[in-house]
């Protein structure tokens, strides 16, 4: 069995840890620390009996990951102290937002940027709001200063001069250029706030959005861990309301986003075992690809299957941009190049 089966199969508790020789584990870990998921799969397995060596560094990954959400959240704390006064609100996205409204999702996940949407017409004084209290750009380019601006889905990305933390200030979840546009004065909208005080997506939207960074927007690189993040969250979420795959597919469908979602969720059917309604449970002949895709890495955590990378990652700029734009963007990256 490939390490990335065996990582799978281990998150998924098809497999006993007990049953892992020490190669196994070398496996499992390379190919957990390249999917980002190392920190994950400690905490999934926190109460497991593991060999010496993997419980320490278990261990270890789990009180990094408990000093990095605690930044997490302190980053939010801090654009909150520089928006809320202003009148500026915001919703907190992706990593962030699950530590904060504290889903089981968020277990060892590894947070980058703080992502923060904004509604449109507060796009801008949320970036001078950022820019007074020591935010800076990030981009110097002009062409990509622009290329934000004009067609996508945030800001320029900002670094903090002091903290060297970096927020994404979104309008929309998507590119403007992309082929499908979620309403994002819905998002907004209908966001809920976590018991910290703190603006989330509903939960069906966050679900949306779970599926549209995954199939909808990305090449799928780091893809196990952002299904693994659908999977959780669809399942924690049935499970409190039983109607949620209901409100899940009449939300997808009003974002645009009912292929990504249910694709989504086939995937997690077919990689961690999620059990899905009768009227998800489908299949479709070019699931493969996303399958192959999101287990391309050989058992030393390598990245295999180059052609089907690089045909993911044709697709998602397809996606992004019309051909014309889409020719005219890759040609001015390379002649900068």
């Amino acid at each position: 069995m490939s390490a990335v089966q065996t990582l799978i199969d281990l998150l998924a508790e098809r497999r006993d840890p007990a049953s892992l020789g020490p190669g196994d584990w070398d496996g499992v870990i390379g190919i957990a620390r390249a999917e980002a998921m190392l920190a994950t799969l400690a905490c999934h397995l926190e109460a497991t009996d593991l060999p010496p060596h993997v419980a320490a560094l278990f261990a270890d990954q789990r009180a990094a990951a408990k000093v990095a959400t605690a930044q997490a959240i302190w980053e939010a704390e801090m654009a909150r102290r520089s928006l809320d006064p202003a009148g500026v609100e915001f919703v907190l996205l992706k990593g962030t937002a699950y530590a904060a409204a504290e889903l089981s999702c968020a277990a060892g996940r590894q947070i980058g940027d703080l992502d923060i949407l904004v509604p449109w017409h507060d796009i801008g004084r949320a970036e001078n709001l950022a820019l007074l209290d020591g935010w800076e750009w990030v981009k110097q380019d002009a062409y990509d200063d622009a290329y934000y601006r004009d067609h996508m889905h945030e800001l320029p990305p900002l670094i903090h001069a002091s903290r060297d933390r970096m927020i994404d200030v979104h309008h929309t979840i998507l590119p403007r250029t992309h082929r499908v546009t979620p309403d994002a004065l819905a998002l907004v909208g209908d966001a809920i706030k976590t018991p910290g005080g703190f603006r989330v997506l509903n939960p069906a939207d966050m679900v949306c959005h779970c599926a549209a960074h995954l199939i909808a927007d990305g090449d799928l690189q780091g893809g196990l861990r952002n299904l693994w993040d659908f999977h959780c969250l669809t399942r924690d979420f049935s499970a409190a309301d039983p109607g949620f795959w209901t409100v899940l597919g009449r939300r997808a469908a009003m974002h645009g986003l009912g292929a990504a979602v249910h694709r989504a969720a086939r995937l997690a059917r077919d990689i961690y075992g999620a059990r899905l309604p009768a009227d998800w449970d489908r299949h479709d002949p070019t699931d493969i690809w996303f399958r192959r895709r999101l287990l391309a890495r050989d058992d030393w955590g390598r990245a295999t299957h180059f052609a089907l990378q690089q045909a993911f990652y044709i697709r998602s700029h397809w996606l992004r941009m019309p051909p014309v734009m889409l020719a005219r963007h890759l040609w001015t990256k390379w002649r900068k190049r």
